[in-house]
């Protein structure tokens, strides 16, 4: 019997059932990805209003010459990207090293499963519970300073949520403290799958441990390391919560951690709710994260070999 005959027969063009099964896929992108990121772009260019009552004006680029023009919004980009390289830059560099320690055998550490569920236990609380629990511990007359005190570290208590160092400290570092046990996990995974018998071969060779982990760990875990990367970059450029909740919402002190994500919240939630620029906000940001990313991709690709 032909193909043609026992389609007939069944009643059933099998031709199109995968475009069936992936049509509820299609619809939610379209619905809750595709259209709210094409509306933002429409809403960047009018001078939308949440409290107007009327739709908004046409009005071009002028919510980005604004954005150019506004000293405050300079300054989020410049908090967005130094408390992420502030933040990212120790959490690769802890999780390799971790991983590495993790999954070598010649180390033959013992009690590796505890470890990886202590670092990554912070993952699993909500950013508002862990800003609550650093800004009561980094108060005046918290126990952080208490202690710093009483140990004789410090003469005086620190202002560590009052100074623009101290504050871009204190998110990095619990940025880094969040994040670094997932990306330990994540490297972990995939220096499992790297096969003993490289490592064997480079020891027989007299490789020592520094020269293999340049030589043959990274280079094979690249995949895994743009993954991270490209992963850490979205979420570190979207940074809000965690500099919002210490600081009240205002990015303080003297906006020194207010990131991108603030400045949009503040100028969704003005007086009239200034829509168009807010969104303007999130169109710049989805370019810089983009290019960057394509950046990224380019780095790592593999280079075709003659």
């Amino acid at each position: 019997m032909t193909r043609a005959a026992k389609k007939k027969k069944s009643g059933i063009n099998k031709d199109y059932m995968g475009y069936v099964f992936i049509l509820p896929f299609v619809i939610v992108f379209i619905a809750f990805v595709l259209y709210p990121i094409a509306y933002t772009f429409w809403l960047s260019l009018t001078d939308t209003q949440l409290m107007s009552g009327v739709s908004g004006r046409f009005v071009g680029l002028d919510n980005f010459q604004a954005l150019y023009n506004t000293p405050a919004f300079r300054t989020s980009i410049t908090n967005t990207w130094l408390l992420w390289v502030l933040g990212f830059t120790p959490q690769i560099g802890f999780a390799l090293v971790l991983a590495y320690m993790f999954t070598n055998s010649t180390l033959k550490l013992r009690g590796t499963g505890i470890f990886k569920a202590l670092y990554y236990l912070p993952n699993l609380l909500m950013p508002a519970t862990v800003a609550a629990l650093f800004a009561t511990y980094l108060t005046r007359f918290g126990p952080v300073n208490q202690a710093i005190i009483a140990i004789g570290l410090v003469d005086d208590s620190i202002a560590f949520l009052d100074t623009p160092l101290w504050a871009r400290l204190t998110v990095t570092f619990i940025g880094w403290w969040m994040w670094f046990g997932q990306t330990t996990i994540i490297m972990v995974a995939g220096m499992t799958t790297i096969s003993p018998a490289l490592y064997e071969s480079a020891m027989l060779d007299g490789a020592s441990q520094p020269k293999m982990f340049w030589r043959i760990t990274l280079p094979l875990i690249k995949p895994i390391l743009l993954f991270v990367l490209v992963t850490a970059l979205i979420g570190g450029l979207q940074s809000f919560d965690i500099p919002f909740l210490l600081t009240n919402g205002r990015g303080d002190p003297q906006g020194s951690i207010m990131t991108m994500n603030i400045f949009m919240y503040l100028r969704r939630s003005s007086v009239m709710g200034d829509i168009g620029s807010a969104a303007s906000v999130s169109v710049v940001l989805f370019f810089m994260s983009s290019i960057v990313a394509l950046v990224l991709f380019g780095l790592f690709r593999e280079k075709d070999k003659d």
